[in-house]
């Protein structure tokens, strides 16, 4: 895969005709056009909050999809149950309170927070030696609820409110922590929250101290603590007022350890599990409280709810552990480099539909790029990273679809202006036939064919030399690369552009001179070169680079390819090939092939000879479209008339040579060519077989799936071969896979 696309790369570079750069400029533009267009259209979307909810539940969903970390050896959880409370009188009574505090404190704890609201107890923590490791709470005033304010005897030093902030009115799910914010309460009027007090409180204990550089972020020690803004992630416009962070939940199974009320009033607690760390006391009981929605609520196996005690725990192990462990905070990116994020997946999305015009291919293909997406954003969340995932996969889909329609509409027109172009031909054509029979009693004149353009037997035109005057003022003539019937082939330098490029100069010559015919003829050759200009896009067909006529002699100007042509290559002039030669032989012609018959064109002419293989990047190029003809499907009132038989004997395929090809002949030509590198026969010693009229060519040693392949290339009913040339691409693939 690697080395394809360092070919396709390495082919793109050698590529110096300034057509090819015109035509790869113009194809860039409906790419940047749409991936631009499309990017501001999602990002407008999306600063109007359409699409926060879904980026919110792809949030709460990759966070649920981390291994769980092991528990926070730092944290004990004493929690009051609804067993505890049927035990015991609620609301706890001061005296109960206290006795908890004492055993606890007994134990050598470095912090206790008691998450239970004591506004009325005068005695809180009395008798305690180190009160100073205490935390209370109290509750902030909000719309619709009036403040808690904390135990009167307690010093505001020691309190922090019991605040927690869910994200909006939909779900209600706690995914941010506020740890400092100014208060104006009457009585609650302390800045930190109980969480970050008690994490606070614990670091102090180790010598960390709380720093505010500004007033968005802090220092806890030296650990750097960088607040949410409005657009932080996929928020857009979000009250970050006070200090918040995005709260790292830990998995609610593997929190910390947990004792029960009961069970530390009955001395079934092991020491060990409280000297030295932060003990957390707290309600669990959802008769007393329902608890809070968070990202966990949507698993199964979670609780629709979660105690406020448990995200208090939460944040304090959050902080903790940045801070001790340095665990990662959750990161995200600025405005500008999201915005680029998604530009880049809209462009991803414009070139693939650009590249894949098949609907199954840029299916498959859309699919595999969007797992990707979905990929790098999962491996990104697991170091902590949230990046877009929403607006760059819509982006990317947008973008396709509409790059997808234009490509559609664009080979449409052209389509059509091909057909009109190709009845104007076969009208010429019959007027040509038409004018040449009325010279039949006086001279032999041959039969147009090929091309369209003759020289006969009464008429003879001198063969451009090396040195001769330049054609239509700018190609010298420096070499005759061949003669035909039809006029004569040379190579040439564009003596305009710079460093003379060189170029091919078609010269096709036609069978009279009087004013009535060059006049048809004329039209005839200007449509021949309307329909090479619209094949010549195609990095695998010579670009027209310009046509002309002179002295009533017709030329077509076509991008030089040096190299040789695919018949040195084959039997009888080299020997048999291996089936890695004949498999890239048949997709590089076949690419090209898929996109000629997009157009509804068949070529009719495909033979080695007219295939050349360049020596710059080794692609191959299918040249002489001089016997396009517009394949048109026939309706209910018309059926396709027969042409003038074109082609190859040998490679044209019987329907052809009747007549009346189809798409599927330029298969069987290059099926023929593909038996002939195979085995070494030539087409003329291929023999049907008298019953079927299919080819008789097997051989044992030949690969079975690559010889199912090239016998129904060449079937000889048309029906019964590949219909489409990006059919046979998917069977090479498959077998090469």
């Amino acid at each position: 895969m690697i080395n394809g696309i360092l070919e396709r790369l390495r082919a793109a570079l050698v590529k110096n005709k300034s057509s090819r750069v015109t035509s790869a400029n113009k194809n860039w533009l409906p790419i940047l056009a749409t991936s631009l267009s499309v990017t501001a259209l999602v990002w407008g979307v999306r600063e109007l909050k359409w699409l926060q909810s879904w980026e919110l539940k792809v949030y709460d969903g990759m966070l649920r999809s981390r291994p769980a970390e092991p528990p926070d050896g730092r944290i004990l959880l004493v929690t009051i149950t609804e067993e505890d409370i049927a035990q015991q009188k609620w609301p706890l009574s001061d005296t109960k309170i206290n006795q908890l505090l004492a055993k606890l404190e007994s134990y050598q704890p470095r912090v206790i927070g008691l998450n239970i609201y004591r506004p009325e107890q005068n005695n809180f923590a009395a008798g305690l030696k180190n009160q100073n490791n205490i935390v209370g709470t109290c509750l902030l005033s909000s719309m619709g609820r009036s403040e808690i304010p904390p135990p009167p005897n307690f010093s505001i030093d020691n309190v922090g409110y019991n605040d927690l902030i869910p994200d909006n009115q939909e779900d209600q799910i706690v995914r941010r922590s506020l740890l400092f914010a100014h208060s104006t309460d009457s009585k609650c009027k302390t800045t930190f929250s109980f969480a970050a007090l008690l994490a606070i409180n614990y670091l102090e204990k180790q010598g960390l101290e709380i720093d505010f550089p500004d007033q968005h972020n802090f220092y806890l020690g030296k650990t750097y603590f960088q607040t949410l803004k409005a657009n932080s992630g996929s928020y857009e416009g979000l009250d970050t007022a006070g200090y918040q962070i995005l709260l790292n939940y830990r998995h609610p199974d593997r929190l910390a350890q947990t004792v029960t009320l009961t069970q530390v009033l009955n001395n079934q607690l092991n020491p060990n599990w409280v000297k030295d760390r932060l003990v957390i006391i707290g309600t669990t009981a959802a008769s007393l409280h329902p608890g809070l929605y968070t990202p966990y609520s949507a698993s199964p196996e979670q609780p629709a709810r979660m105690p406020a005690l448990f995200i208090h725990a939460e944040i304090a192990s959050q902080l903790l552990s940045t801070v001790l462990d340095k665990r990662p905070l959750i990161w995200y990116w600025s405005d500008w480099v999201e915005l680029l994020w998604m530009w880049g997946w809209s462009l991803v999305g414009s070139v693939l539909a650009w590249q894949l015009r098949h609907p199954l291919l840029l299916l498959a293909a859309g699919g595999i790029t969007l797992a990707s997406l979905v990929g790098i954003c999962t491996a990104l969340f697991l170091q902590a990273g949230w990046i877009p995932l929403i607006p760059p996969a819509i982006a990317l889909v947008v973008s396709g679809v509409i790059v997808m329609a234009h490509t559609t509409y664009q080979t449409q027109q052209q389509t059509k202006a091909i057909i009109l172009q190709v009845e104007q031909q076969q009208e010429a054509i019959a007027q040509l036939n038409t004018l040449l029979k009325e010279t039949t009693n006086t001279t032999d004149t041959t039969v147009i064919r090929d091309l369209h353009f003759h020289t006969t037997s009464t008429i003879t035109t001198p063969e451009k030399k090396t040195g001769d005057l330049l054609l239509g003022g700018r190609y010298q003539i420096s070499q005759v690369l061949g003669a035909g019937g039809f006029g004569r082939t040379y190579l040439a330098q564009d003596t305009q552009r710079p460093g003379n490029p060189s170029c091919v100069v078609k010269q096709l010559m036609p069978a009279r001179r009087d004013p009535k015919f060059l006049q048809v003829a004329r039209r005839l050759f200007n449509t021949e070169a309307e329909i090479l200009e619209a094949l010549g896009k195609h990095h695998q067909i010579p670009a027209l680079l310009a046509y002309f006529e002179d002295n009533e002699e017709f030329y077509l100007v076509e991008e030089y390819i040096p190299g040789h042509t695919l018949g040195e290559e084959l039997p009888p002039v080299q020997g048999v090939q291996n089936e890695s030669f004949v498999i890239d032989m048949l997709k590089g012609v076949l690419e090209v092939l898929a996109f000629v018959h997009e157009h509804r064109v068949i070529h009719r002419d495909i033979k080695p000879t007219n295939i050349i293989r360049s020596v710059l990047d080794n692609r191959l190029v299918l040249i002489d479209f001089g016997a396009v003809k517009l394949m048109q499907p026939p309706t209910s009132e018309q059926t396709e008339l027969a042409t003038i038989a074109i082609g190859t004997r040998g490679y044209a395929p019987p329907e052809q040579m009747a007549g009346h090809p189809r798409l599927s002949s330029d298969i069987y030509a290059l099926g023929v060519m593909g038996i002939q590198a195979i085995t070494g026969i030539t087409p003329q010693e291929l023999h049907p077989d008298p019953e079927t009229g299919n080819i008789i060519w097997q051989q044992t040693q030949i690969n079975q799936e690559l010889a199912v392949i090239l016998d129904k290339m060449v079937r000889y009913h048309f029906s019964d071969r590949y219909q489409s040339a990006v059919a046979v691409l998917q069977d090479l693939k498959r077998i090469t896979s």
